[in-house]
Formats: structure tokens, C-alpha cells, sequence
């Protein structure tokens, strides 16, 4: 009995942690004004709830309970290094003696911090190179290798910009708030960045065992709505539209066993409408404003594909319309490929094969798997068998996400 309660409270401290560790996190970094500080207890209270739940009881509000231990962990943590760090006494002061009893945190400055974080880690003196990376780290959790594979760069070198931004956020006393309307502007563009960022970790892992994360994906469209309401501005209602739409596909994009479901053999009736409702109303919104950019685009062409009952009623004519805008709103290889996809899906893949190929060759998409995949499966359409198999290979050697090396592994077989 004692070790069946033990075990229940250990999965739950899990599943909170899972759930709740980065807005915790996000308080205590408002209540601390300090990151090591804040990590350092956020684990503490975590590993105390283990210890206390199962001899009090789960408590009615656990996140503002693992606040609250934070804090006080936090401010035993400075008593025992104040006398060796000065910088610990104003903390120390503004924390109080710590002596008090149990202070409910409230809920409505929890739910709004892990914004505010955002915001803090996206504030202009930090060099944009560091403002995503620093808070996809800090805010959302993410491992330094997961943020190296979506900036397609070097653990290493993500890695120094954390440290760096971290730094100026302590050197230039950058505070934690939610700027004011006329501020936002100026740090929008990373944060939609930031959102975007954390929902395609969510949406199609970068590594791992699983398709998709979904705690990143909710936590992401919960950041999404959050910032609409803040600030109703066209590009974040462009943002959450096609987070939506994206995610509405989550339970037809794989199968039972966890392997991939391409989008044309997709059983649209396991679609979600209502968030392709939500979703489309907000893309609306955005468009009429003619103050849209690249995610209201890529949401419009995401609506596309989700008005379409089967794949041969998609309008690939508008779709490569659409991304002919972008290519000009926000160019980039990734852009390109996906033009030259949609291209081949309308007028054939030996038309699209040579503009993917083309892509290759400037070497910006070497490394990224899906380009050589996409160059397999138009070579595999033509019978070109020796070339897709090789184009799968380099796929196969660069995918690090286990349904999508399933997925190649299956294909290298078909071809032999």
C-alpha cells in the first residue's frame, strides 16, 4: 500500500514536471531575478514534493505549491551563500526572512510569467542571434541539441549564445515584464520566432522516438492565444491560426504503431474542425488587415490544404501562389523547397525535380534530410530507382527522429 501511494505520487510529481516545470520556473525567475537561481530551485522543490506529497497529501494547487517551496529553497540556498556573494543580499531582502507561512502564489501572474520571460529573453539589447536560442532554452525547455537542429547549426555554438544572453540579461538589468504596446513592435519579430520555434519542435521532433510532442505543441498555441490577447496584432493571429490548422492533423499523421502518415494518405475525417475553424476565422483576420507576413502566408497555405476533402481537390494553383508571395515576404531555402514540392504536385515531378535539385546545390539544405527526401520521392515517381535510393540513403544518414528513419528504411526496401 505504502509503495503503491509512493509510486502514484512519484508518476504525478513526473507528469507536473513534464506539464508545469518551465512556468514555475518562469515565476521563480520573477521572484529571484535570477536563472541559475531559479533552476537550481525549481529542482529543489521538485524533488521536496516527492518527499512531502506522500506524507501530507497532494496539495489543492500544486504548481503555486512547488512556487512557494521554490522560494523558500531559494532563500535558504542564499543564507548559506551570502556570505561569500554580496549580489545574494538584495535578492535575500527582496525574498523577506523566508519565515512566513504557506503564501499562495497567484495564478493569473503564473499563467502570464512564462510571457513575460519571453519577453525578457527577446528585449533588444540581446543580439538576436542570442534572443531565440536563450529562451527556447530557459523558457521552453528545450535541450541545446533540439535548438541546434531547428537553427541547423552546432550544439556548441547555441550553447555559447545561452551563455551570452544570459549575461546581458543580468549586466544590463533587463526586467521582467511584458513591455508596453508601443515596445512590442521592437521585440515581436523573436517572439513569434520563439512561439513558432517550440511548436515545430512539438509538431515534428527533431529527434527522439515520437512524431510529435504534444506538450510543446499545446504549450506553444497556449503562448499563441496568450499574446493574441495581449495584443490582437495581424501576424500573431497568423501565427496561432496556423498553429492551429497544423495541429489539427495530430491524430491522423501517424499510425497506431507511431509510424508516419503522409499528408496525402491521411485519413482527413480524424481532422480537428474545430480548431481548422478557429484557425481559419483567425487567417481571416490577419489577411484582411493587410498587415500580414510570413506566418499568415504559411497559415493561408496550411488553410488550403485543410479545405481540401482529398489531395487530388487540393488547389496546388493557389498554394504556389501563395508561396511565391513568401518567397518575396520572407525568402528562404525552406520556402523554396516547399514551392518546388507543391510545383511537382501540380505539374508533375519532372517538373519539380530539377528545382529541388537546384536547391541542393547551392549546399544551404545539405544537411537537412527532408530536401533529400523530397529528391528521392520525385526521382522514385520517374522510376529513377538507383537515384532515389541514393537520395533516400542520404536521408536515412542525416534523419535522427526514428518514425521518419522507419519511414526511409521502408522506402530504401521498396526500391530494391
Amino acid at each position: 500500500m505504502v509503495e503503491e501511494k509512493s509510486r502514484e505520487v512519484r508518476q504525478m510529481v513526473d507528469e507536473l514536471y513534464r506539464q508545469e516545470s518551465r512556468r514555475v520556473f518562469a515565476t521563480l525567475v520573477r521572484l529571484l531575478g535570477d536563472f541559475d537561481l531559479a533552476e537550481e530551485a525549481m529542482h529543489e522543490a521538485f524533488t521536496s514534493a516527492v518527499e512531502k506529497w506522500h506524507e501530507e497529501g497532494i496539495p489543492n494547487n500544486p504548481r503555486a505549491w512547488l512556487v512557494s517551496t521554490g522560494r523558500f529553497k531559494a532563500i535558504d540556498t542564499i543564507r548559506r551563500r551570502v556570505r561569500f556573494d554580496q549580489s545574494l543580499g538584495e535578492i535575500a531582502q527582496r525574498l523577506g526572512d523566508g519565515t512566513s507561512t504557506y503564501d499562495p502564489v497567484d495564478d493569473e501572474n503564473i499563467e502570464d510569467d512564462r510571457l513575460r520571460l519571453i519577453f525578457m529573453c527577446c528585449h533588444p539589447a540581446i543580439a538576436s542571434s542570442a534572443q531565440v536560442a536563450l529562451t527556447l532554452r530557459e523558457v521552453c525547455g528545450l535541450r541545446t541539441e533540439e535548438i541546434a537542429s531547428a537553427f541547423l547549426t552546432s550544439p556548441p555554438t547555441i550553447a555559447q549564445r545561452i551563455v551570452r544572453g544570459k549575461a546581458k540579461i543580468r549586466d544590463a538589468g533587463i526586467p521582467f515584464e511584458i513591455p508596453t504596446v508601443s515596445q512590442m513592435p521592437q521585440r515581436m519579430d523573436a517572439v513569434l520566432s520563439v512561439i513558432y520555434l517550440v511548436f515545430n519542435e512539438g509538431y515534428s521532433a527533431s529527434s527522439g522516438d515520437k512524431v510529435t510532442r504534444r506538450d510543446l505543441s499545446e504549450e506553444a498555441i497556449r503562448l499563441g492565444r496568450l499574446l493574441v490577447q495581449h495584443l490582437p496584432d495581424a501576424e500573431a493571429k497568423g501565427l496561432l491560426g496556423l498553429m492551429l490548422i497544423q495541429e489539427s492533423r495530430r491524430a491522423a499523421r501517424t499510425t497506431l504503431e507511431g509510424d508516419i502518415v503522409l499528408l496525402e494518405d491521411q485519413d482527413r475525417s480524424l481532422w480537428n474542425q474545430a480548431y481548422i475553424a478557429e484557425g481559419s476565422e483567425l487567417i481571416q483576420q490577419a489577411l484582411a488587415s493587410r498587415r500580414f507576413g510570413i506566418y499568415s502566408l504559411q497559415a493561408a497555405i496550411a488553410a488550403v490544404h485543410a479545405e481540401a476533402s482529398s489531395p487530388e481537390e487540393t488547389d496546388w494553383t493557389q498554394i504556389i501562389a501563395l508561396y511565391d508571395v513568401l518567397a518575396i515576404v520572407g525568402p528562404s531555402p525552406i520556402v523554396d523547397l516547399n514551392r518546388a514540392v507543391a510545383v511537382a504536385m501540380r505539374d508533375g515531378p519532372e517538373t519539380g525535380l530539377p528545382l529541388i535539385e537546384a536547391i541542393l546545390e547551392q549546399g544551404t539544405l545539405s544537411q537537412y534530410h527532408l530536401a533529400h527526401a523530397a529528391k528521392a520521392d520525385l526521382c522514385r515517381r520517374l522510376g529513377r530507382k538507383a537515384d532515389a535510393k541514393h537520395a533516400y540513403e542520404k536521408a536515412l544518414e542525416l534523419a535522427r527522429q526514428e518514425p521518419e528513419r522507419r519511414f526511409l528504411e521502408r522506402r530504401i526496401q521498396e526500391l530494391a
